[in-house]
């Protein structure tokens, strides 16, 4: 069920007694990598309670239309835009019957009518009511609005009646849900990206660093959680809000992020977009630095070498799949070339930082992908968001089948 990561999915609970299989439900959701947000009918608290689903789903639940605090955390509109898919099991008669006339009276009929997300519902009801013509009429108002429907399955019935009726089993209904979602060019895979500057420090105010932004790390992590990965994205110091579904982890120096990279480790695919400094002072002082006003020479810096991150992770035994970049100001494809076979890469992507318009801290971009064949790919100049989507597509084309177990 790999479609299922990185998805959100409001799991909708109404009162009938298959509430009870929600709480595995949710388990089994959550299992598949997907975040939820439970939304219960008031008269589903009189099979299960919130607490249960609250501490299965790791959120608060919601339930009320109007509930001022709610709102102030995530108004229904917004929970309504957040979902990838609203998912209602169990679906009573009774909650048909207000979906097929669109009535919006409570919270979880309301983000029905206020999402653009698929609808799912898995019915479980007494099986004369499931067969009644105003039962089947419902369904058929629902099918025709393209709601996704579950079951029902036939069976014995907590009523003791035998036929169908029966909510179909979390497991059943998780691998329905999958289905709804288009499998990602990277579903399963974990993606590792480190992205922007970092600062080596000087003394306590002053540090040597560059003039990355991070904003093409960023669009790759975006874009790599798109395509379905799970994406840890280790960041220096940028000002950049985190990408949707994407693990963040902050870091100053070239050390720290060398240890940040390691310990997400392992990974599918290690991007190395980060613009790391690579020398660091031999010994950052204590204090600020004064300089002597009754001297005219300057300041002296030892320097020693950072480690090469990028280097390092292509050089284990159980490597990822090891993308560099080139940032260049000359001879681009020629210092590329260099590295992509001095660091053992699978993949590097050069680009001219000298040219207007896409060096550092721009919003647009122009690369040459070039593999081990060294094949080279031109990617014209676009915005670092669309230019990110189309490496990542590349990227997961070339990538290896995953090991059997994995």
């Amino acid at each position: 069920m790999q479609r299922l990561f990185n998805k959100r999915i409001v799991l909708g609970v109404s009162g009938g007694i298959a509430a009870y299989k929600s709480a595995e439900l949710v388990r089994r959701l959550r299992d598949a990598g997907a975040e939820v947000r439970v939304v219960m009918t008031q008269s589903a608290r009189e099979f299960i309670t919130p607490l249960t689903l609250q501490a299965l789903s790791g959120h608060p639940v919601h339930g009320d239309l109007l509930n001022p605090a709610a709102e102030a955390a995530m108004g229904h509109i917004e929970l309504a835009r957040w979902a990838d898919l609203i998912l209602i099991a169990p679906t009573t008669a009774e909650l048909m019957a207000r979906l097929a006339q669109g009535r919006g009276d409570n919270l979880l009929t309301t983000l029905v009518l206020a999402t653009d997300a698929p609808i799912a519902i898995a019915p479980a009801m007494n099986q004369a009511m499931w067969r009644d013509a105003a039962t089947q009429a419902n369904l058929q108002v629902l099918l025709e609005r393209k709601v996704h429907v579950f079951g029902p399955a036939a069976g014995e019935q907590a009523c003791g009646d035998i036929g169908p009726g029966r909510m179909l089993e979390p497991a059943d209904i998780a691998a329905r849900a999958a289905e709804c979602f288009e499998r990602g060019l990277l579903a399963g895979r974990h993606v590792l990206i480190n992205a922007g500057p970092t600062r080596e420090a000087i003394d306590p105010v002053r540090y040597i660093s560059n003039h990355s932004s991070g904003k093409m790390g960023f669009a790759l992590a975006e874009a790599a959680a798109e395509a379905g990965a799970r994406v840890t994205l280790v960041a220096g110091p940028v000002n950049l809000p985190t990408p949707p579904r994407v693990e963040r982890i902050d870091v100053i120096s070239a050390r720290d992020m060398l240890a940040a990279c390691e310990m997400a480790l392992p990974a599918d695919v290690f991007i190395a977009s980060a613009a790391v400094a690579d020398y660091r002072p031999i010994e950052a002082a204590d204090s600020k630095l004064k300089k002597d006003p009754q001297s005219e020479d300057g300041m002296q810096l030892s320097l020693v070498r950072n480690p090469d991150i990028l280097a390092t992770l292509a050089a284990r035994s159980e490597r990822p799949w090891c993308v560099g970049f080139a940032a260049e100001t000359h001879d681009v494809l020629s210092y590329a070339r260099d590295k992509l076979q001095r660091k053992n890469l699978d993949l590097i992507i050069a680009n001219d930082v000298s040219q207007p318009g896409i060096g550092f801290n721009s919003d647009n971009n122009s690369v040459t992908l070039i593999d081990r064949s060294l094949h080279q790919q031109h990617l014209p100049q676009a915005s670092k968001t669309k230019l990110a989507r189309n490496i990542i597509e590349l990227i997961a084309g070339q990538l290896p089948a995953r090991p059997e177990g994995r």
